[in-house]
Parts: structure tokens; sequence; C-alpha cells
């Protein structure tokens, strides 16, 4: 239990007259095609205002005629009667017409023009590109999508356990369970298809342990004759935010130098799934083979980002591994991008155990070199019970980085050890704007705000990385 709760935005009531000015709000795109309507609506009722005023003239003696003119009324009462009959139609129909078109893309008790608003304000969100994988990345991704359709995940494809490990044995794919966890946490569309995509079977001897998600990866690899194109389709298919990408194609296994309790001597440690079995304290991780190849269109999104994330997520096993590719370091270093680290909540037994904040970034400097990042995003709350060998990554003014460090309280109260999706994107989007200035929020309707919120309360934490 923790002692605060989190304080989720009131839902206000929107009018029909509200709604209906949001259709005039800045970048949506709709207003440059009103005008043009009207305009086309006003030449072709002139053209048809020509041959009535000629009916008329030549017929100057008609009851009939002079009836449906309202002849009878001033003229320029006239003008306000029929204009303003014929505007109120006008906009019936054109509101009607979108409505009914737009009616298989919008969900029951949603409003077209908050679709449509969201959908232009995302896209021209900020180019983010978050490096990680498991659990941790899937929250931050879960949280960010609220800001910007222009994300893209770069996941490590070290993981040799679960079903990932299973395929990548019996199919010598890349690992896919990191890759399906972030695809799902990106989708806006969080229906039957993304539950059906981490669904994981229960029984059977050969399916029991699978998840749905990384078999449909497989099989999508297989038709489109590559794993790069399998996972590019699932994305497409399950309307996600984004992108997903692997840091490396190249076949690779984590290798770990671990310092093992019961011995003094180093021991090392090969494959992903089997490091944090031995307790003992990590000394350093490889990738064999050595320096593997960077998956190109990851290095593109690096360098044309606004803004790089690394973690949160397992240090060694989730974080670290990507940063064994030495094109994703040069990359990193060499963008224009404001990047940050963010460290995790609660330590991670059999990998980090008793690490504080200070450990975390050392770790990463020795892994990846000094300037890799421009600040460190760390949790000083601790107000909540954790479970048993779990402990809170540590802060305090004696521990000092090379880097500047953000202290908030960013943890998911119903589960503290880890992070909570709507506070962390929260922080993250706003530490970027204190570097670049105000960037044009998803929407500044709370309504739209508290279906986020609730969104992510729902879904935070659900997904096995395997």
């Amino acid at each position: 239990m923790c002692a605060k709760r989190i304080m989720r935005p009131t839902r206000r009531v929107e009018g029909q007259w509200e709604r209906l000015k949001r259709w005039l709000e800045p970048g949506l795109g709709v207003k440059r095609w009103i005008v043009a309507l009207i305009f086309a609506t006003a030449l072709i009722g002139l053209g048809v205002a020509f041959i009535l005023l000629d009916i008329y003239r030549s017929n100057p003696g008609s009851d009939f005629l002079a009836i449906l003119s309202l002849a009878v009324f001033p003229r320029w009462l006239r003008v306000l009667l029929i204009g303003g009959i014929g505007i109120i139609l006008f906009l019936i129909s054109i509101f009607r017409l979108n409505k009914a078109l737009l009616a298989p893309f919008v969900k029951p008790g949603e409003e077209v023009v908050d679709v449509v608003a969201a959908h232009r304000r995302l896209g021209r969100g900020p180019r983010i590109v978050a490096i990680g994988g498991g659990t941790g990345l899937s929250t931050l991704l879960r949280g960010l999508k609220q800001y910007s359709n222009n994300i893209t995940a770069i996941v490590t494809v070290a993981d040799d356990g679960g079903s990932s490990g299973r395929l990548r044995k019996s199919l010598g794919l890349p690992p896919p369970g990191d890759i399906r966890a972030c695809i799902a946490a990106l989708s806006h569309d969080e229906d039957l298809l993304t539950q059906l995509f981490q669904y994981r079977f229960r029984a059977g001897e050969e399916l029991n342990g699978h998840s749905f998600g990384n078999l449909f990866i497989a099989a999508l690899s297989g038709v489109t004759g590559s794993f790069d194109q399998g996972v590019l389709e699932a994305g497409r298919l399950l309307s996600i935010g984004g992108n997903v990408m692997p840091s490396t194609l190249v076949d690779v296994t984590l290798v770990a130098e671990k310092e093992p309790l019961t011995s003094d001597h180093e021991i090392r440690i090969n494959g992903e799934s089997r490091i944090s079995d031995i307790p003992g304290h990590i000394s350093r991780v490889e990738l064999a083979p050595n320096s593997p190849t960077a998956y190109p269109g990851a290095i593109n999104a690096i360098l044309n980002a606004d803004l790089v994330v690394l973690g949160p997520g397992s240090l060694y096993t989730s974080v670290i591994p990507n940063l064994l590719v030495p094109d994703i370091i040069d990359a990193i270093k060499a963008t224009r991008a404001f990047r940050m680290f963010i460290c995790n909540v609660a330590n991670q037994p059999g990998e980090t155990d008793g690490y504080n904040y200070k450990q975390h970034w050392q770790a990463i400097e020795d892994h990846a070199g000094d300037g890799l990042v421009d600040l460190m995003v760390i949790n000083d709350y601790y107000d909540c019970v954790l479970p048993e060998n779990v402990d809170w990554v540590k802060n305090g003014e004696d521990l000092q980085v090379d880097v500047p460090v953000f202290k908030a309280d960013l943890v998911d109260y119903t589960k503290p050890w880890h992070h909570d999706s709507y506070k962390l994107s929260e922080a993250v989007i706003d530490l970027l704007e204190e570097r670049t200035g105000p960037l044009e929020m998803l929407s500044t309707d709370s309504e739209v705000l508290e279906a986020a919120a609730n969104e992510i309360s729902m879904h935070k934490g659900a997904y096995d990385g395997n």
C-alpha cells in the first residue's frame, strides 16, 4: 500500500456549441476545406440563381413563382430567411456526412472532432526514440503515445528465454517477445485484437507458454520474407502510433561476467535468461558475436529524433545490450536530440541487487562511455511497500554523477516496483518542453486527458516481455 493516490483529471461535459467551435480550432486542417466548399456551393447557387431569375422574369404574373420567391416579404428579409435556411442545412449536411463516413473509425461515444484533432496533433508530435526492452520500455511507451505518433522503440534482441527463446531456436528468428510487448503498448486501439496479440497459451505440449503475438510475428516474417518486415506489418495491423524495430538483426547472445556469492572467481554466463538465476554481482556484459551491425532504421531514427530516452528496464539485460551495438552508441552521441536516461524505481534481484542510482549510471558509462545523455531521471518517492527481496533504487545528496539529475514521484502506487506510465511520460514531455519550448498538446480537453489516464491505468504492468 502507498500513502498517495493518483489524481485524475475531471470530466467536463461538452455541449453541442462547444463541439461545433472545436471544428474551428487551428491545426485540424478542416477550415480551409469548409471555406472552399462554401465558395464552390456559392458558385453553384449563383449559376442556379441566373436560371431561376430568367424564369421569374419570363413569367412576371405567375402567382406560384411569387409565393415561391417570398415576394410578399421585403427583399432584405427574403435574403436573411433563404440564406439562413441554406447555411443551417449546409452545416447539418456536412457534419452528418462526416459522421456517416467516419463511423467505421470512431468508437461509440467518441466525437468525430476529437478523433480528427487527436490524429492531427499526434502526427505533429515530437520525434521520440525510446531504447530498451521488457516491461519498462512498454510502460514508457504506453504513456508517450498520448503525446505523439512519431515514436520509435528500439528493442534488444538478446532474449533467449520463454516463448521468444523457443522460437529463436526452432526458426532462427530474432526473439519477438519484447517487440511484441512494445507493439501492443503503442496500439491506440486496446480492443480484442490487442488482447489477442498478448494472449499466452496455457495448455498443449507444443503451444504451452507461447504468446499468440510471438507466433503471429513469426508467421508474418515468413510471409513477408524478413523479420523486420513482419514486425512492420504487425504494427500496421494494430494501428500503432510509431514504429518498433530491433537494435540489430544479427543473431546475438548476451554474455555476462559475474562474481557469484559462493566463489571468489568470476564466471561467464551465456544467455540472457540465465544471468539473474545465479546470485552475485555483474561486472560486465557483452554480445557474442562482438560489435554487431546496427539495424539501419534504428540509426536513422536516432539521428533525426527530437528526444532519445534510455530505459527504463532491466539494466543489464534490456537497456545495456542495445548499447553494445557500436553504431547505436555513435548515433546517440552524434544526434542533436535531447537525451535522457530513466533509472529504474526498484532493483532487480540477481541483476542489480543493492544498486543506487549512481551505480546504475556507472554501469551505463562503463559499457558505453561518457557523454551519452544530457539528463538522468530518478524516482524520489519511497512511501510504498515493496515485495520481498526487492529494494528501492535510492538517491541522496552524497551520490553525485556527472550529468544533471531530475527527481520526481514516478511510482505506480498499485505496483510500486514499476514506474507509472502517466506520471513518467508527463515528466519526460515537461523536460523536453523546458529545452525546446512548449509542444502542442494532444488536447486541452480534460475529457481526452481522462480517457488517456484511464487507458494507462487499465493496462500498465500487464505485459510479459518473453
